[in-house]
């Protein structure tokens, strides 16, 4: 049985991965792992036991097949008739590179209060730079993990 654990004991950790050439679905799932705790052997579906993760490079993330271009993202505003559709190449030319994989990573947490909460705990970056150095994050290389977590 795992014992529960309590608020004070969670240490959160700090994660750095390198989108470079990276698939979307795959590194949405790592991600969304990472974000819930369930990489942890302490995993409490009710608790927030996850850790950072902050996201380089990503302005050169890819897709799978004809995904980028095929792919729709829908929502609805709430009033009759009003659903809106969006691609990540619509996303992509208006420079929101960042709400693609943000897209990804939410719709793979569950709903609710909690994810919101694990959401914020994921930072994404165009470019090398990012603020997070005092934190000293782990660097994930994500590319070496499967050979198919890489697109080229």
């Amino acid at each position: 049985m795992t014992p529960f654990i309590k608020k004070k004991d969670i240490k959160k950790d700090w994660y750095l991965i390198n989108a470079e050439d990276a698939a979307v679905g795959r590194l949405a799932s790592f991600i969304s792992k990472v974000l819930r705790g369930k990489n942890k052997p302490t995993f409490n579906p009710h608790i927030d036991n996850g850790d950072f993760v902050v996201v380089t490079n990503i302005e050169k993330i890819k897709f799978t097949g004809k995904k980028f271009k095929e792919k729709k993202y829908y929502r609805h505003t709430g009033h009759p008739g009003g659903i809106k559709e969006t691609s990540p190449l619509n996303l992509f030319n208006k420079n929101k590179t960042e709400e693609i994989l943000k897209l990804a990573v939410k719709r793979m947490l569950p709903g609710g209060p909690l994810a919101k909460k694990q959401l914020t705990k994921l930072k994404i970056y165009s470019g090398e730079k990012h603020p997070h150095e005092m934190q000293k994050p782990k660097i994930v290389d994500f590319k070496k993990l499967n050979k198919k977590n890489i697109v080229k």
